[in-house]
């Protein structure tokens, strides 16, 4: 299926540039921009798209307070965060929001439709950067994980979605993401079935017998 995008971003040749990037790929359809975050809320909502290339630092309402609003009106679109900066005033409250995803505009572009296709899936994606910003902001000298973060990395070993296991755990999936991008931070992997492997290896889990 062709993955709807919207692009979000105050410069008008950024957008230029990623639908020029985009349009020659029959995967993909972009079926909107916006130049801030309160046009961007309008657009996800009119236009339903999957996923959403969104700028952070944009005047007026910003990319932050965009994807807090997308995710408290519940919006089925994920929200792939790209941008210039990768500074930890700017990482730990997009990924709090709800980001699925944190990439910079220099990712090249394979790397970029890789990690769209991976936010249309609800699966977290990480610039390299990113993640080892994550790391010194999680780790405490190990790489232990906290009570909830087993719980979830072991339901989603046994192969429940991010939507399963915020049915089970009784919490948003939004909370699912953030859980899953602490957990690839602290054992530095970029994706749910690395993180399932790195556990296993690391004794954090036991696999089930029978």
């Amino acid at each position: 299926m062709t993955i709807r995008l919207i692009i979000v971003d105050d410069h008008p040749v950024v957008r230029d540039g990623l639908r020029g990037m985009l349009a020659n790929d029959p995967a993909f359809e972009v079926v909107g921009e916006a130049g801030d975050g309160a046009e961007a809320v309008d657009l996800v909502e009119s236009l339903r798209p999957d996923v959403v290339l969104m700028d952070l630092r944009m005047p007026g309402v910003g990319g932050v307070e965009a994807i807090r609003t997308l995710v408290a009106r519940e919006s089925p679109a994920r929200v792939l965060v790209l941008t210039t900066y990768d500074s930890d005033t700017d990482v730990v409250p997009a990924l709090e929001a709800g980001a699925t995803g944190y990439l910079l505009k220099d990712t090249p572009r394979a790397e970029l439709v890789r990690a769209i296709h991976a936010a249309a899936r609800g699966d977290a994606v990480l610039a390299p950067s990113v993640a080892a910003r994550l790391v010194s902001q999680l780790r405490s000298g190990h790489d232990s994980l906290s009570d909830r973060e087993l719980e979830v990395l072991t339901l989603v070993a046994q192969g429940e979605t991010n939507r399963g296991v915020a049915g089970r755990l009784y919490i948003s999936e939004a909370t699912v993401k953030t859980h899953l991008l602490h957990i690839y931070a602290k054992l530095e992997v970029s994706d749910r079935a690395a993180a399932v492997a790195a556990a296993y290896e690391r004794g954090l889990l036991v696999p089930r017998r029978g």
